[in-house]
């Protein structure tokens, strides 16, 4: 009985940590200290600021030191800010640089006589492989049960037909800000996720889906997707263009929110009537939220101290104070709510039908007054002291001062078919508006209050992601 004890202690010390990928802080750490930009991916791999790869290997047995220093590297005598080809840490992790061969190939050091710390550690067992690495016959063991990509493998990437002619759109010169920017598009015209950089009106790949996606938010290099007859929420590594983790629940997940500041994702479920708090360092369900009602329409407060939504069957208004125990708090009836925004105290509210803007004092949950705007607003976004209003109907936005909450202007948008969508691009004053039913989008600027620029597109936008250029991994440089 001892000795099967003693079996069973060896087992979990050395198969409990090759599933933990997240490294510990104080490794995190001795790495920041001379790359303080580095990504560590919840995955377990270790991405430096010009995009050098490192693997981790994932010690057998844990020295819980809490310094970390260098034991030794290879090749001998260098520093972590030198990039060495591995690094031996006194905790004995091991940090093993991808690094291409003479053939193009990506692979690790190949040693005849790895130290005990290469041969003994593993990578983690949940980590996405960078494609057609190669693992030198010496490190075999470092494998363990890992599914290594192959060149033929090409992940989620699908062709798309290009034109011989007509591809280029728009100049940038209005918004050099989009210059080094690519779009990553959900549309009801197709399952797939369609990448487009915004010079041109056709898309240079597409992300292929199984099924048409619900909403489609990104965070750090990362495309959180949920989709319409799916239990689950994919997540898409966007340097490797491969689902990189799926997230289940017990009903189909639908709307995203992000919330940067404390690296959460809040994942909506109608049917399930919950509100689910994601993790966005470990990718990992961190709690579900009881509510009230089949919750749609759904806004995060910008201090992310509260979650407001829709009951879609009783036409209901909640609040939840995600800092007060998850406490709800009934707002009122309101017919046909296309859109909750939260500013200085007060909840703004757009009626689809009514074509009607309700204002409401949050501390006594009293409505303070109810303003017409433009037929069929459809979405809502509050930037500085104004709200940004878009209606489908009139084709235009409507402004409101929220600090006295009257109609100041509005901008027509002429060449929009049936504007949808607000969506704001990070970093910058500009807000993209996109048409579900056109292939078209006109760029905002918000400071200025005009719109600066109309692009085409080969489909219409049913959810858009902006960001930057991100590097690719597991291909040589």
């Amino acid at each position: 009985m001892r000795k099967v004890l003693i079996v069973l202690a060896i087992m979990l010390t050395v198969s409990m940590p090759v599933n933990a990928a997240k490294l510990p802080d104080n490794v995190q750490n001795f790495v920041k200290e001379a790359f303080p930009e580095t990504d560590f991916r919840f995955d377990g791999v270790v991405i430096l600021p010009d995009n050098t790869v490192y693997l981790p290997l994932i010690p057998s047995k844990f020295n819980n030191s809490e310094t970390i220093t260098i034991k030794s590297t290879i090749p001998a005598g260098k520093t972590m800010a030198q990039k060495p080809d591995a690094v031996i840490l006194s905790n004995d992790y091991v940090l093993l640089k991808m690094i291409t061969n003479n053939k193009g190939k990506n692979t690790v050091i190949d040693l005849p006589a790895p130290p005990l710390e290469l041969r003994t550690g593993l990578l983690p067992q949940d980590m996405l492989v960078p494609k057609n690495l190669i693992i030198p016959s010496s490190l075999k063991n470092i494998i363990g049960n890992l599914n290594i990509q192959t060149s033929k493998d090409t992940g989620l990437v699908i062709p798309v037909a290009q034109p011989k002619t007509g591809a280029v759109v728009n100049s940038l010169t209005l918004t050099p800000v989009l210059k080094d920017k690519v779009m990553y598009i959900a549309s009801n015209a197709s399952k797939n996720i369609q990448v487009v950089t915004p010079e041109r009106k056709i898309a240079s790949y597409a992300l292929a889906q199984d099924d048409i996606p619900i909403s489609i938010k990104g965070y750090e290099g990362f495309l959180l997707v949920t989709s319409y007859g799916k239990k689950s929420l994919d997540v898409i590594s966007l340097a490797d263009e491969k689902v990189i983790k799926e997230i289940s629940f017990k009903t189909q997940p639908e709307e995203i929110i992000i919330d940067k500041k404390n690296k959460i994702a809040y994942i909506s479920s109608g049917e399930d009537a919950s509100m689910y708090v994601i993790s966005l360092e470990t990718m990992t369900i961190k709690k579900q939220i009881r509510l009230n009602g089949m919750c749609e329409k759904v806004t995060l407060s910008d201090d992310g101290t509260k979650l407001f939504y829709n009951d879609k069957q009783t036409r209901e208004v909640w609040a939840v104070e995600l800092d007060n125990d998850y406490l709800l708090k009934e707002i009122g009836k309101f017919p046909n709510v296309s859109k909750i925004a939260y500013v200085n105290g007060k909840i703004y509210l757009t009626s689809r039908t009514k074509n009607r803007l309700a204002i409401i004092d949050y501390e006594t949950m009293g409505l303070m007054s109810e303003n017409e705007i433009s037929d069929k607003p459809v979405d809502m976004f509050a930037y500085k002291d104004t709200l940004f209003i878009l209606s489908a109907g009139n084709k235009s936005i409507d402004l409101i001062d929220t600090t006295i909450d009257k109609l100041t202007g509005t901008i027509e948008l002429t060449q929009n078919q049936f504007p949808t969508k607000i969506t704001p691009i990070e970093n910058s004053n500009l807000a993209l508006i996109t048409d579900a039913k056109a292939g078209v989008y006109s760029i905002l600027n918000l400071d200025q209050k005009k719109i600066v620029q109309t692009n085409q597109l080969e489909i219409p936008v049913g959810t858009i992601y902006v960001t930057n250029k991100i590097k690719k991994i597991g291909t040589a440089k």
